[in-house]
């Protein structure tokens, strides 16, 4: 069984077809689903899922893209966080990729946000969704400033090469490949999927986005994170099956999830 460590499926294109995609889940064998936060104004849509299906998770944060959002304080993360179906905090992190004729010094906003993120994981004890684009240097920086080794987390959607994963494995952070590991090209992620400890490593979909081969370019869902597990499984030369139940164990782990007994 699979396990999809992060979607979107309060979003368009997913949520109006709910019924067919915890089907569709059925069938590709994964049991279930952490649904994560962007921002404030979103998030009751994803406390919804999570409430209404009991194999549905929740996250709360604000997107490091979101500069218009709702600003986040530490004590307004806590509190939300406090829902039973919330496990963990983000995503949070920091993004350059689009700096539209600004800096890097004008994203101090976006520093500020990370560390907001990452004092409210301190204050409840619930891991970090970490989001890095174009900015792996002070991502790791801050992590470090900020003592985000405890309680940890994952680095979501990665696709840095070694050189990053190394420092954010030291840190007491999971790595988390998405269906770009399916991609011909993407040789740093491929080098990364062979290398994480088995015990440190999960799959998502990070859908409606990133659907992997075979359905690249088109919308993603949940089912479609067995892809990603079986493509790893083959580039570690491992049985499908151990791969799944790894990473499995890992998001029950690190999440602080109850584990279902067999045949729920």
């Amino acid at each position: 069984m699979f396990v999809d460590s992060h979607c979107h499926i309060n979003f368009e294109g997913l949520a109006e077809r709910m019924p067919d995609v915890l089907a569709k889940m059925r069938e590709h064998q994964v049991t279930h689903a952490l649904c994560v936060s962007v921002d404030f104004e979103t998030l009751p849509s994803v406390l919804a899922l999570a409430e209404a299906h009991e194999n549905i998770y929740a996250s709360v944060g604000v997107h490091p893209d979101h500069e218009d959002a709702k600003e986040p304080s530490v004590a307004e993360l806590v509190e939300l966080a406090s829902h039973p179906k919330v496990v963990a905090i983000g995503e949070t992190g920091l993004d350059y990729y689009r700096l539209e004729g600004r800096t890097i010094a004008d994203m101090e906003w976006q520093r500020e946000r990370f560390r907001t993120h990452i004092r409210a994981a301190h204050a409840t004890g619930k891991p970090l969704i970490v989001h890095t684009r174009s900015s792996a240097e002070d991502t790791l920086r801050i992590m470090e400033e900020e003592h985000a080794s405890v309680p940890g987390g994952v680095m979501h959607c990665f696709t840095e090469p070694w050189s990053v994963a190394a420092p954010a494995l030291a840190q007491n952070f999971y790595i988390s490949l998405s269906g770009i590991v399916t991609f011909k090209n993407a040789k740093d992620v491929h080098d990364v999927a062979r290398r994480v400890p088995l015990e440190r490593l999960l799959i998502e979909t990070d859908s409606p986005y990133l659907a992997p081969v075979p359905y690249r370019g088109k919308p993603n869902e949940p089912a479609y994170v067995s892809y990603v597990g079986r493509f790893i499984a083959q580039l570690r030369e491992l049985p499908d099956e151990a791969l799944a139940q790894a990473t499995t164990d890992n998001f029950f782990r690190l999440f602080k999830i109850a584990r279902p007994e067999a045949g729920e």
